[in-house]
């Protein structure tokens, strides 16, 4: 099992009202990197987007665990199977968040995808205390 973990950042609201913000997947487009996502599509529910020099990738809501946890998963657009899980550590009004991301994959495709994966994490954290402070 691969295993990727995005930089945690702080950020000054609650987790349930950034639980809010990320359930609704059109809101995921203000996550990634500008100038590098094409063939963005989204329903509320799940969204999909080309990845500049990647492949497309699809992601849906697979369900939260209280205001500290939404898992998203791939859809049948993906190249392959994953989960993405966002954690929200909330202590006196200001939430700690990382994701976390984890598949299946062949030593050859971890290789391959680690390093942009790890990046393309870390900024949407990055993007997310942008946007919420």
């Amino acid at each position: 099992m691969t295993r990727i973990e995005s930089k945690k950042v702080e950020i000054n609201k609650p987790a349930s009202e950034l639980l809010v913000f990320l359930e609704d997947m059109n809101n995921f487009k203000q996550l990634l990197p500008e100038g590098r996502i094409s063939d963005w599509q989204s329903d509320g529910k799940s969204c999909s987007f080309k990845v500049q020099g990647a492949a497309t990738i699809g992601l849906e809501v697979a369900g939260s665990d209280g205001p500290d946890h939404l898992r998203l998963k791939a859809t049948d657009r993906s190249p392959f199977p994953f989960t993405l899980d966002v954690r929200l550590d909330e202590q006196g009004g200001v939430t700690t968040a990382w994701q976390e991301f984890n598949a299946d994959l062949n030593p050859f495709i971890k290789m391959m995808v680690e390093k942009p994966l790890k990046n393309l994490f870390d900024h949407i954290a990055e993007r997310m205390k942008e946007i919420h402070g």
